[in-house]
């Protein structure tokens, strides 16, 4: 009988040390995932598969010498004839210096119907970017869970893009552009976005942000970086890339990548949050801050007949620089917005 209690507090001690032992593993597990990722966590092993042979294909012949290439995702409402997608590809054509670029761009499309009128509109580079059990044909609104798979979905992509070894421009399709952005982006830097304000300091994190316009160089640090993104996107559930971007970016992790951030000026990469009134240096036009399909459509129509006004219209006696007319139908329902909630709106 003596030996029983002794043979419950060996049993005991057992139970005790796998107990610590698992918990010990799922700690590491969630410490890992939340603040400093696996390197075993790799996009295509975890989640969506790229059709590689399709996509190396596309990528080798739109890259440029140093393997950059311009993306932007599509889908099937925004690729409606007279929608944003013939805006978009209309902006090339009338910017200066831009129409050479659309030799570089691919269009990640998100349906079946974004790909047929794709490939009627930018045959060859066009890619169709399958997602298993989810249907991104339509309109998503901002902040919907359709909208938020849609924004990781795109996250995860430009992670493979990298890990293939080539550098981009990422570009939403709201964007109009009217000059070479090159000449004012640098590649000493691994990581440039835009911003919805700029505060003036292209080097200060605290620069309203706005994920609609990258330019990412492909290496070490930038592939832990949007893999460390994405993951993140578990710890803070019901957030889109953009706010996750904005809790992460000042965090210690980061400086441990050592990656190097640059915010981009306004002056050059403009939107509706913060218009560049300098169409002598303006290089894109988002339509940002701006809740709705039809209203960026009717706005951005207006961004090209003020362009092309610029263009062609004779220089005015006084010398008054011409500029853009307000956005009416966003700022309309952007005003709405803000006075039905104090956030701010970025879509």
């Amino acid at each position: 009988m003596g030996k029983m209690p002794q043979l419950l507090r060996g049993r005991d001690l057992v139970m005790v040390a796998v107990f610590l032992v698992v918990a010990g593993f799922l700690s590491l597990v969630v410490y890992q995932i939340g603040v400093y990722p696996l390197q075993l966590f790799f996009f295509s092993d975890v989640h969506h598969q790229e059709d590689m042979k399709q996509l190396g294909k596309i990528l080798t012949e739109a890259a440029t010498e140093d393997k950059t290439v311009i993306i932007t995702t599509l889908n099937r409402a925004w690729s409606e004839p007279n929608s944003t997608f013939d805006l978009f590809l209309d902006s090339f054509h009338v910017g200066k210096g831009t129409e050479p670029l659309l030799r570089h761009l691919v269009v990640a499309c998100l349906d079946k119907e974004a790909y047929s009128r794709c490939l009627e509109v930018h045959p060859r580079r066009c890619y169709f970017m399958e997602t298993a059990g989810i249907d991104f044909a339509a309109d998503k609104m901002f902040m919907t869970p359709d909208y938020l798979k849609m924004m990781w979905r795109r996250i995860e992509f430009l992670g493979t893009l990298l890990k293939l070894g080539y550098n981009f421009i990422f570009t939403d399709i709201d964007i109009m552009w009217f000059r070479d952005p090159f000449p004012h982006l640098s590649k000493d830097v691994d990581f440039q976005i835009a911003c919805d304000r700029f505060n003036g300091d292209d080097n200060d994190i605290h620069n309203d942000v706005n994920g609609g316009f990258t330019y990412v160089q492909a290496n070490p640090r930038t592939i832990e970086f949007y893999n460390y993104w994405y993951m993140s996107r578990l710890r803070f559930p019901d957030r889109h890339d953009q706010d996750v971007f904005n809790k992460i970016k000042g965090g210690w992790y980061m400086s441990k990548i050592g990656l190097k951030m640059r915010f981009l000026d306004t002056k050059y990469f403009g939107g509706f949050c913060q218009i560049s009134r300098d169409l002598d240096n303006v290089c894109t036009m988002h339509a940002n801050c701006c809740v709705g399909l039809e209203n960026k459509i009717k706005d951005l129509r207006q961004v090209l007949v003020d362009w092309m006004n610029y263009l062609y219209a004779p220089k005015t006696a006084d010398g008054k620089k011409m500029t853009w007319k307000e956005p009416e139908n966003c700022k309309k329902q952007w005003w709405w917005k803000k006075k039905k909630k104090s956030i701010g709106v970025k879509i």
